[in-house]
């Protein structure tokens, strides 16, 4: 293995004792790292406007302050608020209460890799990234596991960013499972990349079309919806624990047969070729350009695509089988059904 590997003997929570540590922001990674770092012993304030969340915050036992009055009490500031938001909320409120010697930290380094966010030469600017979501983050601390995560130094100004990163991650749990040494701009573009391609945008689109194939073919929807969507997590799931390899082991022989036969025919040259044109949109900046500027005119175009991918009709279907599963958690999306 070529990556960089730390675990909790490479941490030392140390680094972080007598520190404050800002967690700028609520939501799924932000109650994760807050609650972790508390339970590790770390002092921790949230810096939140008022609202729901930061009512949740205060019923957590956290103590809650505007982002401006956290920022300057911390000598830690991590910025968990949305992508497009962080550049503002950097200028107006983070940024003048920013001391020489503090460390700026991100769980995803966007608004470094695309100058969102210029920070100070005096300031440390660390990442450490959990690849999970927040909530898998805190499940998993509790339990006394962890979640793997990246580690990143875009600024040194103390001559220690390495080891508060580290002490950070081991206080959220990740050198339980394992740090990787990466950079803000691998980071970025592997992670919008996947994003677009595989996690996000390309499994979507491949679940969609095959349901839109065998409805047009006259099969039941309800048929497709099992066939093209349910099953995906299972499939996942072998994949997850053991690899590819693990799948195909534990599918029937006419299934890997038929998948190994039939998959490449479908992510051709052409897709791969297309994939890399999607890579050198990231690396070159326009597509954080583009979603900079779509969020500055009001995401017009966003939420046009969110309305209509609410509306496909593997959603309706969806929606329906998965009220006959009782033993399914309802997603809060099932309670907001679109107009």
């Amino acid at each position: 293995m070529n990556a960089k590997l730390y675990y909790d003997d490479s941490a030392d929570l140390g680094w972080l004792a007598g520190k404050t540590v800002a967690i700028v922001g609520y939501g799924s990674q932000g109650h994760a790292h807050a609650l972790n770092l508390r339970d590790s012993g770390v002092r921790v304030v949230v810096g939140i406007r008022p609202g729901a969340s930061a009512n949740r915050a205060a019923a957590e036992g956290l103590t809650v302050m505007s982002v401006r009055d956290a920022s300057e009490s911390a000598d830690v500031v991590m910025v968990l608020a949305p992508d497009h938001l962080q550049g503002d909320i950097y200028e107006q409120e983070i940024r003048p209460g920013l001391k020489p010697g503090n460390a700026l930290a991100f769980a995803h380094g966007f608004s470094i890799r695309y100058e969102q966010v210029v920070p100070p030469h005096d300031v440390d600017v660390f990442m450490i990234a959990p690849k999970a979501p927040g909530h898998l983050v805190r499940r998993l601390y509790v339990e006394g596991q962890g979640t793997p995560g990246l580690l990143a130094i875009h600024q040194d100004a103390t001559g220690h960013a390495e080891e508060l990163a580290l002490a950070y991650g081991k206080g959220i749990g990740c050198t339980r499972a394992g740090v990787i040494r990466t950079t803000f701009a691998e980071e970025t573009e592997t992670d919008l990349f996947g994003e677009q391609t595989v996690l996000c945008g390309g499994i979507t689109a491949l679940i969609q079309a095959g349901f839109e194939t065998l409805v047009k073919a006259g099969y039941q929807p309800e048929i497709a919806y099992f066939e093209t969507l349910h099953e995906m997590k299972l499939i996942v799931d072998l994949m997850y624990e053991g690899g590819p390899r693990a799948m195909w082991y534990s599918v029937s022989d006419t299934a890997e047969y038929g998948g190994m036969t039939v998959g490449p025919t479908l992510i051709t040259e052409d897709t791969k070729k297309r994939m890399g044109a999607v890579l050198e949109d990231i690396q070159n900046g326009n597509f954080a350009e583009r979603w900079i500027n779509e969020n500055r005119q009001g995401r017009p175009r966003f939420t046009q695509l969110r309305q209509e991918a609410a509306t496909h009709p593997v959603e309706a279907v969806g929606r329906e089988l998965r009220s006959m599963m009782s033993w399914l958690k309802p997603s809060v999306v099932d309670t907001e059904v679109p107009s």
